[in-house]
């Protein structure tokens, strides 16, 4: 293994180890992949004021979102089938976080159930990401089963009511149950380190729906369930319903427009995301990064605003903070280091950023994340 000093340096073996179809699968975008590569992009184009003569010592990068104390503005974003990624994925990337003092979220469409992460991090509070089906006794029992499982909040997907289509699944056969072709067959013979891990394992299926619902006991009828459950009829009175429902903190993610944070606003919740789903639905939305700055002037004040996409470095959790993010979410950066190293690469991408994060944040004349703020970034260079 040679050093790994960036997530690229993640990536790169992550490639190599996971499969193609589920490697595909974690880094891909719907349609043209536009906005899937402007989320990455548009951090880069926002520059940096460098400062000197400041004293350096006693930095920080301890903060809280929706009253948690993290060590750094990041959370584990909610990613599906992360047990694919490398065997038992969901309890390995939950266990770096928890190491690391950072919330770690779970997908409803994991490999790994909400038990399997609570018995593998001895039952420290995670987060836990509820997509909304029209089977509504299910998403009780999902919400109920968070609880149990000392879930500290929940964060509700809102841009997943429909799937949008993503092109390399498609051609990789990826469905539930997978449909593999001659050539994602041929590549699943040439991982065998992976396959091992899989041998190892007996989370093969959505631990968090398979054996929890009436009539699916497999990936076969997983199938034909999840294709019918997907409300399209989402609305901010299921928004509400569920608030009640859960009676704790409640994180919205997916939201894009400054009209929609507003409402967000009024459902109660406590946390919204800024995102677009990975660039993984609406193909030519715009960048998280841009979108962000209007949705906190709008809102910033009463409602603590987070952002994901596209973050690879600490740089870039350190420019969301500047235009207003109180938290920020790694999807790919988690997956990359998960696929390459298992756990021990979920905590490299995790010290790998801070370490970012930190000494950028010092060169920019900060001791404290508490004080970063706009005054960090060249004017004319970031989204207003």
């Amino acid at each position: 293994m040679p050093v790994i000093t960036t997530i690229e340096d993640l990536r790169v073996p992550a490639k190599k180890r996971v499969p193609r179809m589920f490697y595909d699968y974690a880094d891909s975008g719907s349609w043209t992949e536009s906005t899937y590569r402007a989320n990455e992009s548009d951090f880069q184009k926002i520059k940096l004021r460098q400062r000197v003569a400041v004293n350096m010592e006693n930095r920080s990068t301890a903060t809280q979102m929706i009253g948690q104390n993290v060590a750094m503005p990041v959370a584990i974003a909610p990613t599906g089938l992360t047990g694919m990624q490398h065997a038992d994925g969901e309890i390995l990337g939950a266990r770096a976080a928890k190491k690391f003092g950072i919330p770690f979220t779970l997908s409803t469409m994991s490999i790994c159930s909400i038990e399997d992460v609570a018995a593998g991090t001895d039952r420290h509070p995670f987060w836990f990401q509820l997509y909304v089906m029209k089977d509504r006794d299910f998403i009780e029992r999902l919400i109920d089963r968070a609880k149990a499982a000392n879930c500290s909040a929940l964060v509700l997907t809102l841009d997943l009511q429909i799937l949008g289509q993503r092109h390399k699944d498609l051609k990789n056969g990826l469905s539930a149950p997978p449909k593999p072709t001659l050539a994602t067959i041929l590549n699943l013979m040439t991982k065998p380190r992976w396959g091992l891990g899989m041998l190892g394992t007996k989370r093969h299926g959505f631990g968090n729906i398979v054996g929890h619902v009436k009539g699916v006991e497999n990936m076969g009828s997983l199938s034909e369930w999840t294709a019918k459950q997907f409300d399209p009829g989402l609305n901010w009175g299921d928004v509400e319903w569920i608030k009640k429902r859960w009676g704790g903190k409640l994180i919205l993610k997916g939201i894009q427009d400054a009209e929609d944070a507003k409402l967000a606003v009024n459902s109660g919740a406590d946390a919204l995301i800024v995102s677009n789903h990975g660039g993984r639905q609406l193909d030519g939305a715009e960048s998280s990064i841009r979108a962000l700055p209007q949705i906190v002037d709008a809102v910033g004040s009463q409602i603590e605003v987070h952002m994901d996409g596209g973050i690879r470095s600490g740089q870039d959790v350190l420019k969301a903070r500047a235009l207003g993010a109180k938290g920020t979410y790694i999807g790919r950066s988690f997956l990359y280091g998960l696929g390459a190293m298992g756990e021990e690469g979920v905590s490299k991408a995790l010290q790998i950023i801070h370490r970012e994060l930190d000494l950028t944040m010092a060169f920019c004349g900060h001791t404290n994340i508490e004080t970063v703020d706009k005054g960090i970034l060249l004017p004319g260079t970031f989204p207003t």
